[in-house]
């Protein structure tokens, strides 16, 4: 105990900045409480919120269950494809992007290029690459594929430069002490150390693309997203609670069944 009391004696004591940090916190959170305006609470708003979890807990079964272009286990499908597709454009694309960037594989200067892209990329949310390409392509499933891949290309290439940085360089110089080709390095040397890691960001990325999607479906991108905001317009909560079951049912088993390929792929 007392080597421990000495080490601790011995730490550099932070009162004053933990202080000026606490202060500046407890000022931003009092700035923020003074946005909350509860003058806009009525009676009429208790009455629709009371409405909505009704249709929650009292869901349109009928809807639940009706298998054609307007039942929600399509609309789901639809939503779902729709990011599996974006996903996999995305990681496509991501890939040769985030070599390019990487500063031990490319010069710095190019490296720093294809960065400062990727970031331009990342700082657009995807309603707006959504809605841009609704201008180009006209609403529908397809709008809502090209934003899923642009919007996962920035993403995934970020993620994928920390691994790509972080490879085993050795394993590459004995392959090439033994005269392998390029080809065998990348076969042998790059691919089995980045496989793995690459595949399992991919599905991280597609349980976060099928939240994305059935939000852009609100904007017209395909999904139901659109189905939810006219059934939310027209005050048909029953339908607004079968449409959010549903997507809760199928965001719960992705995600199980992402987490459980991932840890496979991962851990082996």
């Amino acid at each position: 105990m007392d080597i421990i009391e000495k080490h601790l004696l011995k730490e550099p004591k932070r009162t004053v900045q933990n202080v000026i940090t606490a202060v500046i916190v407890i000022v931003f959170l009092v700035w923020s409480l003074t946005a909350i305006d509860l003058s806009n609470f009525t009676s009429n708003g208790l009455a629709i919120a009371q409405n909505i979890l009704h249709g929650i807990v009292t869901p349109n079964t009928e809807l639940l269950f009706t298998f054609n272009k307007t039942g929600v286990p399509y609309l789901l499908l639809e939503t779902m494809a729709i990011a599996f597709l974006g996903t996999i454009i995305g990681t496509i694309l991501a890939i040769p992007l985030a070599f390019l960037s990487a500063s031990n594989i490319v010069p710095k200067p190019v490296a720093f290029i294809i960065r400062l892209f990727l970031i331009f990329v990342r700082t657009i949310p995807a309603i707006v690459y959504g809605l841009m390409f609704i201008r180009v392509t006209g609403p529908g499933p397809f709008a809502g594929v090209m934003t899923m891949a642009l919007v996962s290309i920035g993403m995934l290439s970020k993620l994928f430069v920390d691994i790509i940085e972080d490879l085993e360089v050795n394993i590459l110089e004995s392959l090439e002490s033994i005269g392998c080709t390029p080809f065998e390095k990348i076969r042998y040397g790059i691919i089995p150390q980045l496989f793995a890691m690459f595949i399992s960001v991919a599905i991280y990325r597609f349980d976060m693309n099928l939240r994305d999607a059935a939000i852009l479906g609100l904007v017209g991108a395909g999904g139901i997203g659109a189905p939810l905001i006219f059934a939310m317009n027209a005050y048909k909560w029953s339908e607004v609670g079968s449409i959010l079951i549903g997507l809760m049912v199928l965001i719960l088993f992705v995600e199980f069944l992402s987490n459980k390929i991932r840890n496979t792929i991962v851990r082996g």
